[in-house]
C-alpha cells in the first residue's frame, strides 16, 4: 500500500499554494494535485491585464509582490504563484487529474488520478490520504446562453486575446467585468466591437451589487463617447448564425448584428462532481452553487473533507489565501488527536 498523507490538496490557485504553504509549516506529510497549471484561473485571464486588487491582497507573503505599477499584471502575478512555489519547495504535481475519490475519515480515502505526460503517454495514479481539501477555483464551466449556433467556431465563452480581431466585427455578451474588460481591450485594439449587456447591469452602480469596476467602467463609456464600442441594452440572444447574432432588445425589437467572432462572458461555476458523490451537501450562494460547510472551519457535512477559495462563499484572493492559513492549522489538530485516540 502506498504513503497515507495527511492531506491531499486538490487545485494549486492562491489557496490550494497557501493551504500547501501551511501544511508544510505544520510538519504535514501532503500534496497539491493540480489538472492544469499552478494559478490556471488566473492564466486565464486576459494577456496583459491589470489586477484589480493591490498587492498586499493577493500575495502569498507580505512584501514579496513587487509590481511595477500600483497594481500587478497578469504576469506579473502568475510569475510571483510560480515563484512561491519553487522558492518553498511545495511539492505540487501538474496536468493530474483527480478522477475519483472514495473512502471515509476512519478508514482513510483513496483517490484516482489520470495525467498525459508532454509525450502524449497516459498515466494514472492512487493516492491515499487522511483529509482532503478541495481548492477548485470556480471557472471550470463557462455558463452558456442555450441558443442555436452557440457550438459555431466563432463562438467563445473565454477571452484572452484581442489581438486576431483587429478590423472585425465582435460582440461581446455579458454585464460584468470579464465581459466589460473583453469589450474595452477589444476596441481599445481595434476590433469594432458591439457590447450586449441587459439594462438592469448597464445600470447598476452598486459594488455591493456586482457592478462593473469604475477603473473598467470609465475608460469603457470612454470609448463609448467617442464611437469606437457600441452598446445594446439586450433582453434576450435569439441565435447565432456564421455572420450575425439575433438578439431581441429590451424595448422588444428584434435586431440582426452582423459579426465575426462572439464572446459570450455571462459567468462560470466550479465542477461540484467530486464533492456530491462523496455525499457532500451544496447551496445555491450569491452567484452560484457552493459546498456547505462550517464558516469556522471549512468543513463540509462529510468529515475530513475541505474547502477553500474561489468556489466557495470567500470568492476574494485575499480570502483564498487567508482561509487555508486558519483551517490547516485545525486539520493538523483534528489529525493529532485522530492518532491519539
Amino acid at each position: 500500500m502506498s504513503e497515507i498523507l495527511d492531506l491531499i490538496i486538490i487545485g494549486a490557485g492562491p489557496a490550494g499554494l497557501s493551504a500547501a504553504d501551511a501544511a508544510a509549516r505544520e510538519g504535514l506529510s501532503y500534496i497539491v494535485i493540480e489538472k492544469g497549471t499552478i494559478a490556471s484561473t488566473i492564466r486565464q485571464y486576459p494577456v496583459g491585464r491589470t489586477m484589480f486588487s493591490t498587492p498586499n491582497e493577493l500575495e502569498m507573503r507580505e512584501g514579496s509582490l513587487q509590481p511595477i505599477r500600483e497594481k500587478p499584471t497578469r504576469e506579473e502575478l502568475l510569475s510571483h504563484y510560480i515563484h512561491f512555489v519553487l522558492d518553498h519547495d511545495l511539492r505540487i504535481t501538474t496536468g493530474e487529474e483527480v478522477i475519483e475519490v472514495v473512502g471515509n475519515y476512519e478508514e482513510g480515502f483513496t483517490l484516482l488520478t489520470r495525467s498525459r505526460s508532454f509525450h502524449g503517454k497516459q498515466n494514472e495514479n492512487t493516492y491515499h490520504a487522511r483529509s482532503i481539501l478541495f481548492a477548485i477555483g470556480a471557472m471550470e464551466y463557462p455558463r452558456r446562453l442555450n441558443v442555436p449556433g452557440e457550438d459555431l467556431p466563432k463562438v467563445h465563452h473565454r477571452f484572452v486575446d484581442p489581438y486576431p480581431y483587429v478590423r472585425k466585427e465582435a460582440l461581446v455578451v455579458g454585464g460584468g467585468n470579464s465581459a466589460a474588460e473583453a469589450a474595452l481591450f477589444l476596441s481599445e485594439e481595434g476590433a469594432r466591437t458591439t457590447m450586449a449587456i441587459w439594462r438592469e447591469d448597464w445600470e447598476n452602480r452598486d459594488p455591493k451589487a456586482g457592478a462593473m469596476k469604475h477603473w473598467v467602467r470609465s475608460p469603457l463609456e470612454r470609448e463609448i463617447a467617442e464611437g469606437r464600442l457600441r452598446v445594446i441594452l439586450y433582453k434576450q440572444i435569439d441565435e447565432v448564425t456564421y455572420d450575425s447574432v439575433r438578439l431581441t432588445t429590451d424595448t422588444g425589437e428584434s435586431k440582426t448584428i452582423p459579426n465575426d467572432v462572439v464572446f459570450v462572458l455571462v459567468g462560470s461555476d466550479a465542477d461540484l462532481t467530486l464533492l456530491k458523490k462523496l455525499g457532500v451537501k451544496t447551496e445555491l450562494g450569491k452567484l452560484t452553487e457552493v459546498p456547505v460547510y462550517n464558516p469556522e472551519t471549512f468543513e463540509t457535512n462529510v468529515r475530513g473533507i475541505y474547502v477553500a477559495g474561489h468556489f466557495t462563499h470567500a470568492r476574494h484572493i485575499k480570502a483564498a489565501i487567508d482561509v487555508p492559513r486558519k483551517i490547516v492549522p485545525l486539520i493538523a489538530n483534528s489529525l493529532r488527536v485522530q492518532r491519539l485516540s
